[in-house]
């Protein structure tokens, strides 16, 4: 490392541990699911200030509804990890939650669904003053990958990767409502602002299927790009990001039109995305290249990479713009 860089690192690291760093720095948390780790990455100078052990695969995460956390599910070792937002520091480690691969909590924040996608199944929890209680497993068909959940928080919905569909859950009985077949590998899924449309992505092919839930029927397929995989709201209410893996872009889809509006170029395998709260850069994690790039949305362009450890996965923002 030249001694500009090291100074350059030197001063970040300094400034995670100053009380001034809320004010004068904003992170960015990196899950490196092969390294079983998190980088803590300067939003403004863009570079890598430390790097801390988690547990085994750490795939995706979840910011807890009191804001306080940023829970960081790690599949492989049956565990979360709670994370100060602000500075990404451990807080707590909860054992004891089965194959956290994707986890969510209900809008009205009573329901925490962990996602167990090697055990064919999702396990339901009571959240109650920040803390878990198991309400049932349920099993499902085979790789249950993502998760959303309806507007009033009666049902999550889920997509199962190898049984090439999806399943609705009532939260309150843990009963499974229904199933329906969509395309080949479903990975990423979410609900449109108005409650209407699941969106999911078809990672097995190249389109998001577009889903009247309440009739059980697909009623638009948006062709994206192969291995469309994740979704990432614009915060607007309006445009929808959704990343297509073997295809090595992100492209943005018109919520109303359902219609592609901008497809951007992102190498490397992106997975999951953030975006800053300003609206102007977006975060993606390159699955495959071991690297985060930095989209501008303007210029629909990368500008910058960063280097991160094997395999991330899932990306979080302090600042954030809303979700859709």
């Amino acid at each position: 490392m030249n001694p500009r860089s090291l100074l350059r690192r030197l001063a970040v690291l300094l400034a995670l541990s100053l009380p001034g760093w809320v004010v004068h720095a904003q992170i960015a948390v990196v899950l490196n699911s092969r390294d079983a780790s998190v980088s803590l990455i300067d939003q403004k100078t863009f570079t890598e200030a430390s790097r801390i052990t988690v547990g085994k695969e750490p795939h995706h995460l979840y910011p807890a509804p009191d804001g306080k956390s940023l829970i960081v599910a790690n599949a492989i070792s049956n565990d979360l990890h709670y994370l100060d937002p602000v500075t990404g520091q451990i807080q707590r480690r909860v054992r004891g939650i089965d194959d956290p691969y994707q986890i969510g909590f209900s809008p009205d924040n009573r329901w925490f669904v962990a996602v167990g996608l090697r055990l064919d199944r999702v396990d339901v929890y009571r959240h109650e003053a920040g803390e878990l209680t198991l309400a049932r497993r349920v099993p499902l068909g085979r790789a249950p990958s993502h998760v959303w959940f309806s507007a009033d928080s009666r049902q999550a919905f889920v997509t199962l990767q190898d049984s090439d569909e999806i399943a609705a859950v009532d939260l309150a009985t843990q009963a499974v409502l229904w199933k329906m077949k969509v395309g080949k590998q479903p990975a990423g899924i979410i609900m449109t602002p108005d409650d209407r449309y699941l969106m999911v992505g078809i990672m097995g092919e190249d389109h998001v299927d577009v889903i009247d839930w309440r009739a059980r029927k697909s009623i638009a397929h948006i062709r994206t790009g192969k291995g469309a995989h994740n979704f990432r709201g614009a915060g607007d209410r309006r445009h929808l990001y959704v990343s297509n893996r073997v295809e090595n872009t992100v492209s943005r889809i018109d919520m109303n039109t359902l219609q592609v509006v901008q497809t951007i170029a992102v190498p490397g395998g992106p997975d999951c995305m953030d975006i800053a709260a300003d609206g102007r850069l977006m975060w993606v994690t390159a699955r495959f290249a071991r690297q985060v790039a930095i989209v501008d949305l303007a210029a629909g362009k990368v500008v910058r990479t960063i280097p991160v450890g094997r395999s991330p996965h899932g990306v979080y923002l302090h600042n954030r713009a809303p979700l859709l």
